[in-house]
């Protein structure tokens, strides 16, 4: 199935103006009709929400970019584009240690205060 910018858009809920912006910077080609118009397929929709979660990961636009070039290259490309995936996976590995640091002390900062009201409890 074809879709034009403006159908596509909704289909991926991106506005057609980050469409044309993500173009621009290479992320996705959608193919060309014959008056020249875009025509964005089934595989770009997939591509773009692939996409979006690699920008729910955090994943820098930099790097975005660079794996956009490389699975527009093919197959060859395929250690390259795990490469990034295992680096971002580590940062997210990092980032959730230190999330778990955070709940730990905010969970010892609350039992502490419940300790104390407890004991000012006992004293009334």
């Amino acid at each position: 199935m074809s879709y034009e910018i403006g159908a596509f858009s909704e289909l991926v809920s991106l506005s057609i103006d980050t469409l044309r912006y993500y173009e621009k910077l290479g992320l996705i080609k959608p193919q060309r009709s014959t008056n020249n118009r875009r025509a964005y397929t089934d595989n770009d929709i997939k591509w773009v929400q692939f996409i979006k979660r690699l920008k729910k990961t955090g994943m820098p636009i930099k790097s975005i970019k660079l794996y956009a070039k490389l699975r527009y290259q093919g197959n060859a490309t395929i250690d390259e584009r795990l490469k990034l995936l295992d680096n971002q996976m580590h940062r997210l590995k990092t980032d959730q240690n230190e999330i778990q640091a955070h709940i730990a002390f905010l969970n010892q900062k609350m039992a502490t205060y419940r300790q104390i009201k407890a004991e000012i409890s006992k004293t009334q």
